[in-house]
């Protein structure tokens, strides 16, 4: 039991780090501020964004996050001196799409249940990036398959939120292509060993931009936008992680190809 205790974040510290970073969200429905628009205008180009309260205050909420996860896997017994920048990579990503919603959603009930819905995703997050600190701990493929489950779930959510509100091209094209970029390359990396696919990673997160940028035009619900970019990430790095394990390139692109055909069947259905 003791052994099994160890793998495990500090109750306390846990408990500081979702408090902190819910207590900036909150902060976002109680102080009312004006609206900033960012404008840059050249010939032929003209660029518009409106910043306001919530767009600092996830940014704020963002940077706690990745200082707290710092602060929790520098306890890890197993750390040692081992960088630890993995396993800040997806809690920051979390706060930064739990924000997206919340700053859409009007006040009520519908907010609560996002506000509760985002506070159990961070619990998750930050419990399974701490037990994947030692790949030989009792839980680590349990904390492997949550961790790649919500990474995905994380994309539909933003792309969802993107289509929602209505964000244009030229900032649709970057946002999907870090995002992806970075969440395939953590899940390739949860393999257990100290490999980087960086140019896996860079190949994904094109090819989900260029398939978003081709969608954004299309009469597409937001769920079934975030469908039709979210099957092609799944699929893409579950075609790296079979052709790095030496599959044969034809086995390997069955199940990829069978998932994206799903996801866009589905995403055509829901029409």
């Amino acid at each position: 039991m003791q052994e099994n205790r160890s793998y495990l974040p500090s109750a306390d510290r846990v408990g500081v780090l979702i408090a902190s970073v819910l207590l900036t969200f909150a902060l976002t429905r109680l102080i009312q501020s004006p609206q900033f628009t960012l404008t840059i205008e050249l010939p032929g180009f003209y660029f518009a964004y409106p910043l306001t309260l919530g767009t600092a205050m996830t940014i704020l909420a963002a940077a706690l996050t990745a200082a707290g996860m710092d602060w929790l896997t520098r306890g890890h017994p197993s750390l040692g001196k081992k960088p630890n920048i993995e396993h800040l990579m997806l809690p920051t990503l979390t706060t930064f799409v739990i924000g997206s919603p919340l700053a859409l959603l009007p006040n009520g009930i519908t907010w609560w249940i996002a506000f509760a819905f985002g506070a159990s995703l961070l619990v998750i997050v930050f419990l399974a990036e701490y037990i994947t600190v030692e790949p030989s701990a009792p839980s680590y493929a349990f904390a492997r398959a949550g961790l790649t489950a919500l990474a995905y779930a994380l994309f539909l959510i933003l792309a969802t939120s993107l289509r929602f509100s209505g964000v244009r091209m030229f900032l649709l094209f970057p946002v999907v292509l870090i995002v992806a970029g970075l969440i395939s390359l953590r899940i390739l990396h949860l393999d257990g060993t100290d490999r980087w696919d960086f140019p896996w990673a860079l190949g994904i997160g094109i090819v989900c931009s260029q398939i978003g940028a081709g969608l954004h035009y299309w009469p597409l619900t937001p769920i079934q936008f975030g469908l039709a970019l979210t099957g092609p990430l799944y699929a893409l790095t579950m075609l790296s992680a079979s052709l790095t394990e030496n599959t044969p390139l034809r086995r390997a692109a069955v199940g990829p190809i069978l998932i994206v055909g799903l996801a866009w069947v589905s995403a055509f259905l829901l029409n």
